[in-house]
């Protein structure tokens, strides 16, 4: 029996495969976006979506804490979109209110400078006398 040196057949294959385990590939717990709801509920409460958004990530916290990650997962993504949509009519509106603003300035601006003749208009005394 020879014990020198190992035989090929012998050796381990080395996999790169990794085996999942249960405990070593856990999710990390779903985000509840709180903090961002209460600021959309105080600060830009856009048809009140924010308070929509924080009603469900008040029940996304809940439901992480109880331990039922599926359900949080689904309040925090619908907490998400609620935010969302409040952040961006927030933004978006005020901005679009401040273009239609500057716009309809401008142009009356220049509806005013071209009207000036009509109203420096003088009649001729001829004109007068009827």
């Amino acid at each position: 029996m020879d014990t020198s040196y190992p035989r090929e057949d012998y050796l381990p294959v080395p996999s790169h495969k990794r085996d999942p385990s249960p405990t070593g590939l856990v999710p990390p717990p779903p985000r509840d976006h709180l903090v961002w709801s209460i600021f959309n509920t105080i600060y830009m409460n856009f048809c009140c979506l924010g308070f929509v958004a924080l009603a469900f990530s008040v029940k996304a916290r809940d439901r992480k804490v109880s331990g039922d990650v599926e359900a949080a997962r689904r309040f925090s993504s619908k907490a998400r979109c609620y935010n969302v949509l409040a952040t961006a009519g927030s933004v978006v509106l005020p901005l679009l209110l401040a273009a239609l603003v500057i716009t309809g300035v401008i142009h009356l601006s220049k509806l005013a400078q071209e009207s000036v003749g009509f109203f420096t208009y003088q009649f001729s005394p001829s004109d007068e006398e009827d």
